[in-house]
């Protein structure tokens, strides 16, 4: 019993410490909510690259398999590219062509598990997904050590643990989003400031993890 509330008290631990800056990405794209790119498009992209991050970091837990710190850098190339591919689609798009387009994929089905599957196989969701696991690279070298040694029963708790907290994550930053003082910030610059601040975060996640250093090594 000992162990288990161990195993929970650090994943509580883990995932807080390695995930306070993803409520900033997480504020961001509520405030880019409208009638193409929706809540359930975070939620679910959220859960699946932290359930890549997941699958990523149990060769810790299996034993042998160690990545380098430096190719999970090349991780912080996934924003880097989303957010050039914002800056060069600033023109204007149809909103009517979009409502349109939303509404014959998911509104048009009113089979929740349905649409739920369409949202699955949205791009935004995707998207989504691809900014937390560049985000989340480095947990990668956090959790593989945090995952190795523990039993079974230690290490599900642990994964029951992260994946209650990113809902709790996605909750907070969703109720932040609706704060009129943050939501009218978020809303009037957050989509000009967007594709920068992904273009940030990637060339931060490749300094931090010397990805940009080896890449200076092999010039």
């Amino acid at each position: 019993m000992n162990s288990l509330i161990t195993a929970f008290a650090q994943g509580i631990i883990a995932f807080a410490s390695t995930n306070i800056d993803d409520i900033i990405i997480l504020l961001l794209l509520f405030s880019q909510i409208d009638s193409n790119f929706r809540r359930r498009h975070i939620f679910i992209g959220q859960y699946l690259g932290f359930l890549a991050i997941i699958i990523l970091s149990l060769p810790g837990f299996f034993g042998g398999l160690v990545i380098q710190r430096e190719f999970i850098g090349l991780l912080g190339l996934l924003p880097i590219v989303i957010g050039i591919k914002y800056l060069l689609n600033r023109e204007e798009e149809n909103t009517e062509v979009q409502t349109v387009n939303s509404d014959l994929l998911e509104s048009s089905h009113p089979n929740p598990i349905f649409a739920f599957l369409l949202s699955i196989l949205h791009p935004n969701t995707y998207k989504v997904a691809a900014v937390t696991l560049a985000n989340g690279g480095d947990n990668i070298s956090i959790y593989i050590p945090l995952f190795a040694g523990q039993s079974f029963g230690s290490l599900g708790i642990i994964l029951i643990v992260f994946l209650s907290m990113v809902g709790v994550w996605c909750g907070i930053a969703y109720l932040l989003s609706r704060q009129a003082a943050i939501g009218y910030i978020l809303t009037r610059y957050g989509k000009a400031l967007v594709p920068f601040v992904l273009i940030g975060l990637g060339l931060f996640i490749m300094y931090e993890r010397g990805t940009l250093e080896m890449i200076k090594s092999l010039l």
